[in-house]
């Protein structure tokens, strides 16, 4: 009751409004500006458009590295959520795989271990195929043989979405064929993000980033209290707190619309996040065609 008056005597209103006066006496509005000027000017450094962001192997720096890492984080948890609700299995990572492989064989269940086999091999077949190719282009000199990768880890996942639905009317195919499907992509696109970051990014499983989180959030709260001298501070890695906080926020945000539009569209979802990953590739793959014709006309003239 006391709540219901206090929200019926618009004290609520009142209280709002103060914030928002007290807010432009200390701010102003040259300062609100800034503000978001500022907020302005990170987000678009945020967002994947940089044109090195699939070609730049040796140079990388924070900036490609956020904006990669957020990008296929955002994937990888869409495709894990909602793969999740299409056959009930994750398939982003292997950790459980392994696990559900020794449970089932200890429980006598043969057929299930072998799902758990399927899916590992599968991941690492994934992981195979995409270092292939990347292989392949540079040894090739094709500045879009991360794209590639890419762009082919799209045109499966497009497949997944336009017949998923007939698949899931043949009983018992549909889930291991899914499952082994989904497991190779996650293959192929965690073996990309760890070639072209140098096995700085991760971006298909999470325990690493927490873990990394929980280590560099300890550090920045650690009180460095000493009177020796020489001895070095603890300091945190600011950096990659922000990249590590990002890749779980990116994951979580890309679960949650996964979930939600497998939820409401059914496998046709899928198609939302193979258009991402092609928006991503694109460029460099058109980049490639390109050069590559106009080496042709130039042979043939």
């Amino acid at each position: 009751m006391e709540l219901n008056r206090f929200f019926a005597s618009g004290w609520l209103t009142r209280l709002r409004t103060l914030f928002d006066r007290i807010m432009l006496g200390y701010l102003g509005p040259a300062a609100l500006r800034r503000s978001v000027e500022r907020v302005f000017e990170i987000t678009l450094r945020l967002m994947p458009l940089d044109s090195g962001l699939l070609t730049n192997h040796k140079a990388r720096n924070k900036h490609l590295n956020r904006q990669l890492a957020w990008s296929l984080a955002f994937v990888a948890g869409g495709v894990n959520a909602g793969g999740f609700l299409a056959v009930q299995s994750y398939t982003s990572h292997v950790t459980g795989a392994v696990a559900k492989i020794s449970d089932e064989l200890v429980l006598g269940n043969a057929a299930l271990a072998l799902e758990g086999v399927g899916v590992v091999c599968s991941f690492g077949m994934g992981a195979f195929f995409s270092t292939l190719l990347m292989s392949y282009g540079r040894r090739h000199r094709f500045k879009s043989h991360y794209a590639l990768s890419l762009m082919i880890e799209a045109s499966l996942m497009m497949v997944f979405g336009l017949i998923g639905s007939s698949l899931n009317a043949v009983h018992g195919l549909f889930v291991p064929f899914t499952v082994m499907l989904l497991s190779f992509m996650m293959g192929m696109h965690n073996s990309m993000v760890t070639n072209i970051s140098n096995a700085e990014v991760r971006t298909s499983h999470m325990t690493g980033i927490v873990t990394d989180l929980g280590i560099e959030l300890s550090r920045l709260f650690y009180f460095n209290r000493s009177r020796n001298q020489k001895m070095l501070p603890i300091r945190a890695n600011r950096d990659k707190l922000k990249l590590h906080g990002l890749i779980l926020g990116a994951f979580f945000g890309g679960g949650f619309i996964g979930a939600l539009s497998f939820k409401h569209v059914g496998f046709k979802s899928a198609l939302f996040f193979s258009a991402f990953l092609v928006f991503l590739a694109v460029r460099p793959i058109f980049h490639d065609l390109r050069v590559r014709w106009r080496l042709m006309q130039l042979s043939r003239s």
